[in-house]
């Protein structure tokens, strides 16, 4: 087998929720933080934690644990918040913990399955699956411009 170079390759940040591993692009990723307590906002969804100044920018903060409906997350010293660039919008979401950056060719990614209507899979990129670890890729973009975020205008809305 002939090894992969760099530009067949992707990098995402691994991550866990709820015992599962999930990822998201590198290449969203501003920076890596421990979790502190936000201000809380009136009248948002629960899985909108509320906002935290980030040298001087006010970042949204979304609990992932909360928005995928995998139960009440505990905040310990391994909960941290990943902060995202979309577009031209910083938004933060917690996680259970950050394990590590890995490589993906195209061919480790498959497409996620169709579960009718009992589960949305529009944030889902795909699945991945390395060795006997399966990733579960976000879509970053879509979750932070879906409309019950409303956190991130539609990326093709800035460009219309």
């Amino acid at each position: 087998m002939i090894a992969a170079t760099d530009s067949d390759q992707r990098e995402v940040l691994v991550f866990t929720l709820g015992g599962e591993e999930y990822a998201v692009d590198i290449l969203k990723v501003q920076e890596i933080r421990g979790y502190s307590n936000v201000t809380r906002i009136a009248n948002v969804p629960d899985f909108i934690k509320g906002v935290t100044n980030l040298r001087g920018a006010i970042v949204p903060i979304v609990d992932l644990r909360l928005k995928f409906a995998l139960g009440e997350a505990d905040y310990t010293e391994q909960t941290v918040v990943i902060v995202l660039n979309i577009g031209e919008r910083v938004v933060g979401v917690v996680v259970d913990s950050v394990s590590d950056v890995i490589g993906l060719s195209a061919e480790q990614i498959k497409p996620a399955p169709e579960f009718g209507g009992q589960m949305d899979t529009a944030y889902l990129e795909g699945l991945a699956s390395i060795d006997d670890r399966m990733l579960i890729l976000i879509d970053a973009e879509a979750m932070m411009t879906s409309r019950e975020m409303a956190l991130v205008e539609s990326l093709d809305a800035e460009t219309a």
